[in-house]
């Protein structure tokens, strides 16, 4: 299986364990001999080939697997194949937050030198070294400004996350 498929996979099983745990009905319906994750899927995904549609939300194939699980007189199903995208929630450590901050600014400093070379090279008639040395010194001056932009923004936020401890700060009486 793909790699989407085996997320898919994981998800849907990781579903009906969960809803086994629920509801001891189900929990004997899963365990049925005959049935399969693996046949699971490929019900899935022949029932989406089948309709045409391209997404659909999770409770209309968490219905679909149940579905599965509970008719025994169901088709054999052969394999699928397809795309399958699963959705997540992807949560990031606050060093994985820190990196992609970093990759985000170099990001931005790129793009305005790229937008300040655009910009110096359309207004000014200058010789060869002196358009050297102008693009050079306005594209120095863009990142020194972005770079102050994005650290402003940044002190903006951790201002904003500790207001409530420096307004405690204020209160104290330094002369009593």
């Amino acid at each position: 299986m793909k790699k989407g498929t085996e997320t898919f996979k994981t998800t849907i099983q990781a579903y009906l364990d969960k809803r086994a745990e629920q509801d001891p009905l189900f929990a004997a319906t899963l365990k049925k001999e005959n049935k399969s994750i693996d046949e699971c899927v490929d019900y899935i995904l022949a029932e989406v080939q089948k309709s045409d549609a391209n997404g659909f939300a999770d409770e209309e194939i968490y219905s679909m697997a149940v579905h599965y699980y509970d008719e025994d007189n169901l088709k054999a199903v052969k394999q699928q194949s397809g795309r399958v995208v699963v959705n997540h929630k992807v949560e990031l450590t606050e060093d994985d937050l820190a990196a992609a901050k970093a990759e985000g600014m170099k990001l931005a400093i790129e793009e305005a030198k790229i937008e300040a070379k655009k910009t110096i090279g359309k207004k000014v008639k200058l010789s060869e070294d002196d358009l050297a040395d102008v693009k050079k010194e306005a594209i120095e001056k863009l990142v020194v400004e972005q770079k102050e932009k994005l650290v402003q923004k940044a002190e903006k936020k951790q201002l904003k996350s500790v207001s409530g401890e420096v307004k405690e700060v204020e209160q104290i009486d330094m002369f009593a």
